[in-house]
């Protein structure tokens, strides 16, 4: 029998993992009830040293979703989130969630060219948004049905200690890197105001949020750079997190710190930490960016418990506690994802933490996680690991997805369980690529070794991963065209030592035009979000095509690092 048919990975689970797990009627509503129950008192956020607690973001969510339900936000309607980690992102998330809407989550630092399709697609009439970008939201009320903008300011957020220095001169370009005047818009302090809902004290969970009722909307582009809507439902968010509590010895048993650096926006930042708190009753210790200064403030003032985070984030912490002699004991645990984790970054961290560091693997369409490394000494360097509970894998032959392959050869991921999602956003046909029957496809090249471990072998998609984020090709490539110099181009990943990717652009430059860089760039940067802006770009007389023309990304990106090796 195959490691699939006998569910070889089962002999692997730490002793505290049951096999299965009951996950009843749960939603994320009843998660965020039992905690204010049990932990009110408790710390919920800390954002540059103040401290909120459980009472006091009920507070908080309870206006918000008065305010938001008296500018006409009703059960099933679609709600915009466009703004960093902070507060009032907190607060927003659960307010949308307690009218029965759906919270639709988005980059701040997107453009109007990349918002544009996003909020036509999923049509949410109210957006929640740092007011840095509310310039950006103000100028898709005219193509697309949003009408009212709340304004974020996370200023406001933070101790009055931070709030009055910012206010001095010489730290002025602070300010405007925070913060940004935000007219035609509705502040936050205003919609939890007294003046537009009340207190929110009547506000009711509606009767109809079942498991199978939408929560979440979050975008992905998959293999044709074109952006669909994740429908993530409650059943799939709490599944995941059940999940994920049970794999982590003791998570929640004792207090903790959870360090939210990773975007909300993003399904592993989602799950990580601003649901996981909820069921744990931990404390969000909030970074707007992951950014290794402020972390580093975090590791001397307030060391987080519970570190999930990206492998760059982890060789980058190490080497900022080895040059500074800062110590990071009392990190318990941390789980790395987006890319593959080095054997040499787990043994560091380890050594400085005294805690432990893990591999996983999922996909926004998966809530997101569905393989994880055993937290034992079963875990393997170089694999993403095993299934997680209730969660079957197997790796299907390209060639025909019926048959599962023999073990140790490679072929297409497929996954099914409670935390698969229920489809994208009016796009049918999308959600019908997406499944095999009812196992999804990844898209992802792996291969299951005999004893149920799981290796990554390629990407079908050819996503690139950068920082932990996802840069579709041809979403860049898109916008490349655009440009009068550039007659075709490819979109590739340059390796980096620490496992994740750089963005290339490998260009076919049009008769006469020179290649200018820095051109390109900026040409580039008035269209996209930074990490998707191509570092580095190489002229290529031809590019690698098949017969009826399509650039084959793989093989330019194989032309290219046999480019770089002669150079």
């Amino acid at each position: 029998m195959s490691a699939f048919e006998n569910r070889a990975w089962l002999q692997h689970y730490a002793e505290w993992t049951p096999h299965s797990l009951d996950y009843g009627d749960t939603t994320l509503l009843d998660i965020y009830d039992n905690n204010i129950a049990i932990n009110a008192a408790k710390p919920a956020t800390y954002f540059f040293g103040k401290t909120q607690s459980y009472a006091e973001l009920d507070r908080q969510v309870r206006r918000a979703a008065a305010g938001l339900k008296a500018f006409g936000v009703r059960p099933g309607d679609h709600v915009a989130i466009v703004a960093p980690n902070c507060p009032q992102f907190v607060a927003a998330f659960y307010a949308v969630l307690k009218l029965g809407a759906v919270a639709v989550l988005h980059n701040p630092l997107y453009t109007k060219h990349e918002l544009e399709g996003l909020f036509q697609d999923h049509g949410a009439r109210v957006a929640i948004a740092w007011d840095k970008a509310a310039s950006t939201l103000e100028a898709l009320r005219a193509t697309t049905p949003l009408e009212t903008v709340v304004s974020i300011n996370m200023i406001d957020a933070m101790p009055v200690s931070k709030r009055l220095a910012l206010k001095l001169p010489f730290l002025a370009a602070k300010r405007e890197q925070l913060s940004a005047d935000a007219p035609n818009t509705v502040p936050w302090e205003t919609l939890v105001g007294n003046a537009v809902g009340g207190n929110g004290d009547d506000i009711q969970t509606p009767d109809d949020v079942t498991t199978d009722t939408t929560a979440l909307i979050l975008y992905t582009s998959g293999t044709t750079g074109k952006p669909k809507g994740a429908m993530l439902s409650h059943g799939n968010l709490f599944s995941n997190l059940l999940m994920g509590k049970h794999w982590v010895k003791g998570l929640g048993e004792e207090p903790e710190r959870m360090l939210a650096a990773l975007p909300f926006f993003h399904a592993y930042g989602l799950t990580m930490n601003l649901t996981l708190a909820q069921l744990i009753g931990g404390e969000l210790v909030l970074l707007p960016s992951p950014q290794i200064p402020l972390i580093m403030e975090l590791m001397k003032k307030h060391t987080p418990t519970w570190i999930p985070g990206v492998p760059t984030l982890y060789e980058k912490i190490v080497q900022s506690a080895e040059e500074q002699g800062v110590e990071i004991k009392g990190v318990r645990a941390s789980f790395s994802g987006a890319s593959t984790l080095p054997a040499a970054s787990v043994a560091k961290w380890e050594d400085r933490t005294g805690g432990l560091l893990v591999e996983g693997y999922g996909l926004t369409e998966c809530s997101p996680i569905i393989v994880g490394n055993p937290m034992t000494a079963a875990r393997r360097p170089g694999y993403v690991g095993i299934p997680f509970p209730d969660t079957e894998v197997r790796i299907g032959n390209p060639d025909n997805l019926d048959e599962t392959q023999p073990d140790g050869v490679e072929g297409e991921v497929l996954a099914r369980g409670p935390q698969i999602f229920q489809g994208y956003l009016g796009n049918e046909e999308a959600t019908r690529e997406a499944f095999h029957g009812d196992w999804f496809r990844t898209g992802d090249m792996g291969v299951m070794e005999e004893d149920g471990f799981i290796r990554l072998v390629s990407r079908i998609k050819e996503i690139i991963i950068t920082g932990g984020f996802n840069v579709y090709p041809g979403e860049v490539e898109e916008v490349l065209r655009e440009h009068p110099d550039v007659d075709d181009v490819a979109v590739v990943g340059r390796p980096r030592e620490d496992g994740s990717e750089d963005v290339v652009a490998c260009v076919n430059l049009a008769d006469g035009a020179a290649l200018d860089p820095d051109g390109l760039k900026e040409f580039c940067r008035e269209r996209l979000t930074r990490y998707k802006v191509p570092r580095t770009f190489y002229n290529f007389d031809e590019l690698a095509k098949d017969q009826l023309g399509k650039i084959r990304r793989r093989e330019v990106q194989a032309d290219l690092m046999k480019r770089l090796e002669k150079a």
